[in-house]
């Protein structure tokens, strides 16, 4: 049931989602520089909830990276995503076959938060991994200024209380969007990696403003992960 309000939500809002992105376009890129930093030489790459394919789309134009497959649950994404270009299956990340032994390197970019059992879907991305291959995990920490944030706007149900006045920024990630998600601490994350037998975990972090300010400037990223709203994982099977 949550998986199929977390679609509809995605199916709802598919334009919204990549008009926010298109508003607050230094962010959409200080996002893009950071999921492109572990992408180099990446192999073939799978995109578990690719959603539209805006980031897979820059990537490919703007940074020499493809990515030709994806998964993804939201009918609306997903005719977005195939329009630029991608192969996509439906389906979660729970559900769907990723294959055996096919990919260099699995992508989750702002998904872990959107998948009920992510120590299912790395297992299944390990699966899916050659010898040697990596997965990244990129998400807001929920213990990050974002990830608060949201929290506090999911528990008052509104960006309009008096709580988050003059605190979120002018144009605010869709609260329906919110209201779907469930945010992780970096720990948490590093916790499932291990457990499902990644190693080599590297780490790196963007938009380290406070989120009044995170669209004020393109950042380029920075490793660790003790200041970033927005940190990828990298880890090697």
């Amino acid at each position: 049931m949550e998986q199929q309000v977390r679609k509809s939500n995605f199916d709802r809002y598919a334009n919204a989602y990549d008009a926010w992105f298109m508003d607050n376009e230094n962010l959409l890129y200080s996002e893009v520089k950071l999921v492109a930093h572990f992408l180099k030489d990446a192999g073939r790459i799978l995109s578990v909830g690719c959603g539209s394919g805006l980031f897979e789309k820059i990537l490919a134009d703007e940074f020499d990276i493809e990515i030709k497959d994806g998964i993804e649950p939201s009918e609306g994404m997903r005719e977005i995503a195939v329009s630029r270009g991608l192969n996509v299956v439906p389906g979660t990340a729970e559900e769907t076959d990723f294959g055996t032994e096919v990919y260099d390197t699995v992508l989750f970019n702002g998904t872990p938060s959107y998948i009920t059992d992510l120590a299912l879907a790395v297992r299944k991305a390990r699966q899916a991994l050659k010898p040697g291959g990596r997965i990244v995990l990129i998400d807001v920490p929920k213990e990050s200024s974002y990830g608060i944030m949201y929290n506090l706007a999911l528990a008052v149900d509104t960006w309009g209380h008096e709580l988050l006045r003059g605190v979120n920024p002018k144009d605010p990630y869709p609260i329906e969007l919110v209201r779907c998600a469930h945010w992780r601490t970096t720990q948490e994350k590093i916790d499932t990696l291990r457990d499902c037998g990644f190693t080599d975990l590297q780490f790196a972090q963007t938009l380290t403003r406070h989120p009044l300010y995170s669209n004020a400037a393109v950042e380029e990223p920075v490793e660790g992960y003790d200041r970033g709203d927005y940190v990828a994982i990298c880890a090697v099977k």
